[in-house]
């Protein structure tokens, strides 16, 4: 989330909305976010029905879920999808 955090401004200006789902249960999603004052929307996915729905993975030998990005238009498209294969995979942030 580091890097969306830093990349914001740019997803703003171009008129993008940034929305970060996460495993977490609503409780600590809301501790999160207050926190650490995330400037995007946060949703809390306890059941994974949303994360596997994108097709987000959990590793068994790592804690937590596999990192991904999908970047869905307007129209509900997914327009770019990235799947981490470890934690610390995740895409630069730039001009899709």
């Amino acid at each position: 989330m580091a890097q969306l955090r830093q990349d914001f401004t740019k997803f703003k200006a171009e008129d993008t909305v940034v929305i970060v789902v996460g495993p977490e249960d609503a409780g600590s999603f809301k501790e999160y976010w207050q926190t650490h004052k995330p400037p995007f929307t946060g949703l809390p996915d306890p059941t994974h029905n949303d994360l596997e729905l994108y097709g987000q993975e959990v590793n068994l030998f790592k804690p937590g879920r596999m990192p991904a990005m999908v970047i869905v238009d307007k129209q509900g498209s997914a327009r770019y999808v990235h799947y981490g294969h470890v934690m610390s995979d995740t895409p630069k942030t730039k001009k899709f």
